[in-house]
């Protein structure tokens, strides 16, 4: 008699962690962080409460890695952004790493929903305190480093990275909360008014 074979496999370890992380930034993004819970989040992934505390020590943990593998996708998105200009230009790669957060994947309304929701939770939860001062260290240096070559001499590359991160920050609320008295292209003039302004 020939056996059938079974109509599902068992995912791997691997993949049922990141099903559980992906869980967490779509309830997130859904119902904010005072909605999220384990019951929420095991449901929205299609797993039994139990597995959560399998793969991580408790809930705080599994939102520190959502935000983590967060932070890495804007990172990759700007880095491409970058990556895609087709000159060596240093102000063209200063430009296309600052706007980048006006075009997809990051002009995303989950994506904002979930960012608010990481930010809410920096001012209560010491963990995602600490990795939020890292994602954005590591972002104003990505820019720092960026901005060095376009700066006239004597000029502070990381107050001028800290001004142009709360100016994209800004306009990036703005249109990412829907009707925006702006539209993407001009956001991205506006920014590239300001870095003007601060290589001249």
């Amino acid at each position: 008699m020939i056996q059938r074979q079974q109509a599902y496999r068992r995912s791997d370890p691997d993949e049922r962690r990141q099903a559980l992380v992906e869980a967490c930034v779509r309830t997130l993004a859904r119902l904010g962080a005072h909605g999220v819970s384990v019951r929420t989040i095991c449901a929205e992934a299609g797993v039994s409460p139990g597995l959560l505390r399998y793969y991580f020590a408790g809930i705080d943990a599994l939102i520190a890695e959502a935000y983590r593998m967060t932070g890495d996708r804007v990172a990759k998105a700007l880095d491409a952004a970058v990556l895609a200009v087709p000159t060596d230009k240093a102000d063209d790669r200063l430009l296309a790493y600052l706007t980048a957060s006006f075009a997809p994947p990051i002009t995303n309304p989950e994506l904002l929903s979930t960012w608010l929701a990481f930010w809410g939770l920096t001012r209560t939860d010491p963990h995602i305190a600490a990795l939020h001062a890292t994602i954005y260290a590591d972002y104003r240096q990505r820019l720092e480093d960026l901005l060095t070559p376009c700066l006239p001499k004597g000029n502070d590359a990381r107050l001028a990275s800290i001004g142009l991160t709360a100016l994209v920050d800004g306009l990036w609320l703005e249109m990412s909360l829907g009707d925006p008295p702006f539209t993407p292209d001009e956001a991205s003039a506006i920014v590239k008014a300001a870095v003007k302004t601060v290589c001249e």
